[in-house]
């Protein structure tokens, strides 16, 4: 009996070896002969639509008699057996049922696993994960017990990607049918990469010319969108450096023959221009597809010093989403017949521009509305050329995503002379309590929250009174609309209890510094250098960048808390009149935000994530996010102090999942990535990466696998990006 028993247990480790060898082998035979055509996904919809109850053999020979395209039959038998092997795993057969192996090709019916055991992939399909932009991932394979153990499965480097190398890539990279999508370097190349592997699938570069020459924004840009079709066509929806709309079949890269001219859309085209003004206009955050309809916004120069009062409008438009067709086009800056015109004073609107949607969109599919963080207009800190409360401009806005009709809106900020324009995707969320919200997640440390079907305030926002401007030819709003709830997530306003004061020789500086510059709260507006009262500018928290920035904050349904990652950094805001430069009065000077002793003159945390529970719009928690820099532990001025972890002033990017909230700490932070309990903050894995993170990141799971991707960078070397996973 015990002689059977090993023979038994010899023969099953034997057909268990085989099968796994046969596994491996296939996986690298469908590697070199498919994967450039076929994703994991791909061939698993194709079996379990078209072979579940028909035969291993009947399988077999389609696949000898079609396979590899072009050239079918040109494998031999032994390599057919490998590669139905692996494929009828990709489709989840049931190997004990169907026997394969080396020698024979049995006639017996292909059948799924018991679904109970399955494992299915799971998807990051957008920016902000799903259209609700929460950032969020029902996946647990990374939990607390395991997050310490993390490696990196795979790394793929950006180093040929010209025309010069991109050393600061912040492309968020998206993972759909097993093919994870992102662009690199500032021509903007299309790169689709296997999810498991990091393999090189294709790649698509626009050749754009001098479109490319005189393009507003030239880099990887914020990522890409992807729509699938009726007929489950994949296609990866792309804005070009040029401003060209662009839609690429999934498994190849070859633009889509269907869908505008070629393949492209030129969004040039329909654009209200501003007079004698060169085309000043490009998109670097991902295009949104909804409902079949792809809701394009639009990016400017830079605004702080134009050089005209007159600039090109930042409408946002719908195409169809299989055919490019232009469906619909709202005016951020209403014509005269529209709503809101009469909040531009003296015709200010006819010549006026900017007021795009740069920043990643959300939609609500069931709803049929997408939302729209619509920026500032021309220019960022001086609006004496467009008296009154400037509509839409720094509004939130709800289209309806089929007509773009307006919905609703609330403008967040009246005239914005702060470049506070909305920078994140609102978050889209269904609370405990019933009720249906979007967020708004501002620079100015605010969230606005609102039923997102009528667009009322969920806790009131009140119109309070703000300091006034003295700028010669200014406009301000005698008040702004200020929410009771959620608490600020930001330190709001300067004043002098706001800033350093360790020693007596840095208070001493501090208080020197304050005599050359305004001080004051919120909304305090930006002044002149050389004004009558001796200063230079104005101090502003948050500073111009957030707060909270694109990168956006992450929601957490279960538990119903919004996780917003945010620096605190002093801003300064001055005022400069250079006719030579521009025929606006007054434009942004270029002096930097005041240090002394070479530290940041506001109190730490510098850098920080908050908790809020979006129930009763209190606090959870707050942590700094990273630890004190070198340089100020080892400054001479700070010798003997102790400094409470201070944070960096960087753009963190975070996602969470059902286990954890993960958070890197930005470009120019240290290169670590942190797990974090998601009820209290603290930290419950810290995991080394080669550089810092720069792209947010975002995670998915493929043939059993969580990954966690991100763009890094260390400032110095082309970035790279990289696959986290727990070891196999």
């Amino acid at each position: 009996m015990k002689i059977f028993r090993l023979i038994l247990t010899l023969k099953i480790l034997i057909i268990f070896l085989s099968t796994t060898e046969l596994w491996a082998q296939g996986k690298e035979i469908f590697g070199a002969e498919c994967r450039l055509c076929h994703s994991n996904q791909n061939i698993k919809d194709f079996i379990q639509k078209n072979w579940i109850n028909k035969t291993v053999d009947e399988f077999f020979v389609y696949n000898k008699k079609t396979m590899p395209a072009g050239e079918p039959g040109s494998l031999s038998d032994q390599d057919y057996f490998h590669l139905v092997k692996y494929m009828l795993d990709l489709g989840d057969v049931d190997f004990q049922k169907s026997s394969l192996t080396t020698q024979s090709m049995p006639s017996t019916k292909i059948v799924l696993r018991d679904q109970k055991r399955l494992t299915p992939d799971a998807e990051w399909k957008n920016f902000g994960g799903e259209l609700n932009a929460q950032r969020y991932a029902a996946l647990s394979e990374i939990d607390a017990s395991n997050a310490h153990m993390l490696e990196i499965a795979w790394r793929w480097k950006t180093d040929n990607f010209g025309p010069s190398p991109e050393i600061r890539n912040v492309s968020m990279p998206i993972m759909r049918d097993g093919k994870i999508f992102i662009g690199a370097g500032s021509t903007r190349n299309v790169v689709a990469i296997d999810a498991e592997t990091g393999q090189t699938l294709w790649v698509w570069r626009a050749k754009e010319g001098k479109r490319f020459d005189q393009a507003a924004r030239k880099d990887s840009g914020k990522g890409f969108s992807y729509y699938r079709d009726n007929n489950g066509n994949g296609y990866v929806i792309v804005v070009t450096p040029g401003y060209f709309l662009v839609s690429l079949n999934a498994e190849t890269g070859i633009p889509n023959p269907n869908f505008g001219n070629n393949g492209r859309v030129d969004l040039t085209k329909g654009l209200r221009r501003a007079p004698d003004r060169n085309l000043d206009v490009g998109l670097t955050a991902p295009a949104l597809v909804v409902n079949d309809v792809i809701v394009v916004g639009s990016a400017h120069d830079v605004s702080f010093r134009p050089p005209s009062k007159a600039n090109v409008k930042g409408d946002v438009r719908g195409f169809n989403a299989k055919t490019g067709k232009l469906l619909w086009t709202f005016h951020t800056i209403p014509e005269p017949n529209e709503f809101g015109y009469d909040t531009w004073l003296k015709g200010s609107a006819f010549y006026t521009g900017n007021a795009g949607v740069w920043a990643p969109m959300s939609a609500d599919p069931d709803m049929g509305l997408v939302f729209l963080p619509v920026e500032s207009a021309t220019g960022d800190q001086y609006g004496g050329d467009r008296h009154g409360d400037n509509l839409f401009a720094n509004c939130l806005i709800a289209l309806d995503v089929k007509t773009g009709r307006l919905k609703w809106y609330f403008q967040l900020i009246h005239h914005d002379i702060w470049d506070w324009d909305n920078p994140t995707a609102p978050i889209i969320a269904d609370l405990p309590n019933g009720k249906k919200i979007v967020a708004q997640v501002t620079k100015q440390g605010f969230v606005y929250v609102f039923d997102r079907s009528t667009g009322d305030p969920v806790w009131p926002i009140n119109e309070m009174p703000v300091p006034q401007s003295d700028v010669p030819g200014e406009w301000t709003s005698p008040t702004q609309p200020i929410p009771e709830l959620p608490l600020p997530f930001e330190r709001q306003g300067v004043s002098e209890e706001d800033l350093i004061d360790y020693t007596p020789e840095i208070r001493e500086a501090v208080k020197k510094l304050l005599k050359e510059y305004r001080m004051g709260p919120m909304y305090t507006p930006p002044s002149i250098v050389g004004a009558k009262d001796g200063t230079n500018g104005t101090l502003s928290l948050p500073h111009l960048l957030g707060g909270a920035n694109w990168e956006g904050s992450a929601f957490d349904p279960e538990n119903a808390l919004l996780f917003v990652p945010s620096q605190t950094r002093v801003g300064l805001m001055q005022l400069v009149n250079e006719p030579e430069s521009s025929d606006i009065r007054y434009i942004s000077g270029n002096d930097p935000a005041p240090k002394v002793f070479n530290i940041p003159i506001a109190k730490p945390p510098w850098g920080r994530i908050t908790a809020i529970d979006m129930i009763t719009g209190q606090h959870r928690w707050s942590i700094a996010n990273g630890d004190t820099p070198e340089d100020i532990i080892n400054n001479p001025a700070l010798y003997g102090v102790e400094i409470p972890r201070t944070g960096k002033a960087t753009r963190s990017g975070i996602l969470v999942t059902q286990s954890l909230l993960f958070a890197g700490e930005g470009f120019g932070g240290d290169p670590i990535f942190r797990a974090h309990d998601k009820l209290t903050g603290q930290i419950i894995a810290e995991i080394e990466l080669p550089a810092s993170q720069t792209s947010p990141p975002s995670t998915y799971r493929v043939n059993g696998k969580q990954y966690i991707v991100m763009t890094i960078s260390n400032g110095k070397k082309p970035a790279e990006l990289i696959a986290l996973s727990l070891p196999d």
